[in-house]
This record gives C-alpha cells, structure tokens and sequence, in this order.
C-alpha cells in the first residue's frame, strides 16, 4: 500500500504537475466568473514557471543533496564488495525494442562497470526490480545483466536482486542475498541526488557502505544560469523535489534515523 500510495502522490506532487494545475484552475475560474481568483492562480503558475527557468531553482533543491556524500578522492587498496541501485533503464522502451535503453542516470551502471574491473576480486551485487504501478515482463535485473553482457562484464560475476521497487526494498533484500559481515568494505553507486537517503536506509539495515555518487546534475555551486530552459529546470527541480519528499517520508516511516543523513552518521 505505502508503495501505490508513494506513487500516487508523487505524480500529483511533482513541481511541473502542481504549476500547471495551477495555471489549468486559473483559466477555470476565469471562465466561471471568479476573475480575481483566476488571475491571481495563473499569475502564480506563470510566476513560479519563470522562476524555474531563470532563477537558480533547481540549484537551491539539488546542490544540497549532491554535495552531502563527496566523491571520494581515494579509493581503498581492497573492496570486499560493489553495490548498485537500480534506476537507471527505460523498461518499457527495453521491452518495445529489445534494446538496452538508459535513463540520464546512467552512470550508475557504467562506474559499476569501472569499478568491477578495477576490482576483480570484489564481490558485485545490483538490486532492481520492477518500480512501475503497471510493470510489464522485464525487471531492471534482467536488462542490467543484457548491458553488462554488451559491456563485456559477465553476468556470472553479478548477483542480482529483482524483487525491490524502491530504495528502502534495494537495501532490504539485497542484505538478505548477500549477508555482508561486519569489517567489510562495501562501495554503494548510485546518483549523487539520491546517495543521502540510500545511506540512510543502508544504515537502518545495519549496513555499512562507502558512498560513490555519480550522475552528477549540477556544478556543486549555486548561481544564475543564464540558458533560461524551463525544461532543464523542472527536470531537475522534480528530481531533487521526489528525494525531499522521500527523505521526509522515509523518516516519518522510521526507514531511516534522520532526516537528513550526512558523513556524520547516517
């Protein structure tokens, strides 16, 4: 229920959706005679469409969540194992024309890659199922092993987990197929915006892991970005805007122990 209900929600709460409702119930208004109100909904839905894209949004939302894990600068001589979230595949489209197709957060497969070379000996786990409210046949696992193939990194090597559909369910199962033990190190790849709650929740799991962001969105500084695309800017005003909520929703679950998990302690 709280995965349906987690949906749901976003769909109604994305930046993009709630400004164009906005400005839709302006334009009602104004044809059934509430004039005043539907000015004053169409200004604010015009207002907050121009602010997206000339006003340093997107950056006051993401630059925080990308900048809470640095990258690190050195890696450790020894990995006992690499973990990667799933998110990065276009299913649908995978499914429709049999070819891998990758999201822009791509990255995460491509330095799991990396990082699987650079450490042959290391365990490799990746864990993604099906996230959609209609899934179709094909699991996130199952074309993550397809792009692996393609990138000549065998599969065999990969333990793969299909059963999570968001990220509390990465870390659960996947601890459960692994059982990592105390001491180890373990890398865990994912994107930069979303590395705060996945530690986070890899911690209530009790498991310790060493962050590798990738898919990196912004500079890591804030200021005007004078390409003034409003489609940029809600694109990457709703990514940071789904990981607030998340990380909102995750504490009130109790998924996680704070808010707002940091190299402090998670």
């Amino acid at each position: 229920m709280a995965f349906v209900a987690s949906k749901i929600i976003w769909v109604l709460a994305q930046p993009g959706n709630v400004l164009l409702g906005l400005l839709m119930l302006g334009l009602l208004f104004q044809l059934v005679r509430w004039r005043r109100t539907g000015l004053w909904l169409v200004g604010l839905a015009t207002f907050g469409f121009a602010a997206v894209a000339v006003l340093p949004v997107s950056s006051w939302v993401m630059v925080p969540l990308e900048n809470r894990f640095p990258a690190p600068t050195k890696l450790p001589e020894r990995v006992d194992g690499i973990i990667v979230l799933g998110g990065s595949l276009r299913l649908p489209v995978i499914e429709a024309r049999g070819q891998v197709a990758l999201t822009e957060a791509a990255e995460r497969l491509t330095e799991f890659v990396a990082l699987a070379r650079r450490y042959p000996k290391a365990r490799l786990v990746f864990t993604g199922g099906i996230a959609s409210l209609f899934p179709g046949q094909l699991s996130e696992s199952d074309a993550a092993a397809q792009f692996f193939a393609d990138l000549g990194l065998d599969p065999g090597r990969v333990k793969f987990e299909s059963k999570s559909r968001n990220t509390f369910e990465n870390a659960v199962y996947a601890h459960d197929l692994v059982k990592p033990k105390p001491g180890e190190t373990w890398l865990l790849v994912t994107s930069a915006f979303h590395m705060p709650r996945s530690i986070g929740v890899f911690d209530a799991v009790g498991w310790t892991v060493t962050p590798y962001p990738v898919d990196y969105r912004t500079s890591g500084s804030i200021g005007i970005d004078f390409g003034f695309s409003l489609a940029t800017g809600l694109s990457t005003t709703g990514l940071a805007a789904h990981e607030w909520l998340g990380l909102i929703g995750y504490r009130m679950m109790g998924r996680t122990r704070r808010l707002f998990p940091g190299p402090g302690g998670p």
